[in-house]
């Protein structure tokens, strides 16, 4: 429809909110209203001639398409809720809110269990499965936190050693009062 006219207007508005997911191709970034709407667009000339390119290198896509994802993803899970362990579908809910996300069918991973399975693998997240989902906590592996942690941890060691030192010279200390009590006993004898 030409720009400015009623029904132009009437399809914007009907686009504009989230449609379903199942309905979308990641390929040609089209969403379809229904599935009438997406057999057509699948069967369109368009459709098949940009199917024809990714055909050619399908795997390369996927990969693109899954790293885009799992970057996006990430970096939502990292700044929205930093280390703390969260549902993995309310990450997800959020994350397919925005409308120009990358949807998951166009990566190599099917399903959310998938790919959290795949994060808790590759030590990204922590990652558990409960009656109530799948929960993940993000790894924070940055520079900047692994010295504070290393820091701290030299620090604990430090302070144990510390205890250590103050310990042994109240063992020894105790050690020394007991011969010299025993010195004494014999000394009055």
């Amino acid at each position: 429809a030409e720009k400015g006219t009623p029904k132009a207007i009437a399809n914007a508005m009907k686009a504009k909110g989230l449609q379903r997911l199942r309905w979308y191709c990641q390929v040609c970034e089209k969403q379809c209203r229904d599935e009438n709407g997406f057999k057509c667009h699948t069967q369109s000339e368009g459709h098949l001639r940009q199917m024809m390119v990714v055909g050619e290198h399908a795997g390369r896509h996927i990969a693109q398409y899954s790293q885009q994802f799992k970057a996006e993803f990430l970096a939502l899970l990292s700044r929205r809720w930093g280390t703390k362990r969260v549902k993995a579908n309310t990450v997800y809910q959020e994350y397919i809110s925005d409308k120009h996300h990358v949807h998951m069918n166009a990566t190599r991973w099917v399903t959310l269990t998938a790919f959290c399975r795949y994060l808790g693998a590759a030590g990204i997240a922590h990652v558990d499965e409960t009656e109530k989902g799948w929960f993940i906590a993000w790894i924070d592996n940055s520079p900047k936190t692994l010295a504070k942690q290393a820091a701290a941890q030299k620090k604990e060691r430090m302070e144990m050693g510390d205890e250590e030192r103050q310990r042994k010279l109240i063992e020894d200390q105790i050690e020394r009062a007991k011969r010299e009590q025993e010195e004494r006993v014999e000394e009055e004898k």
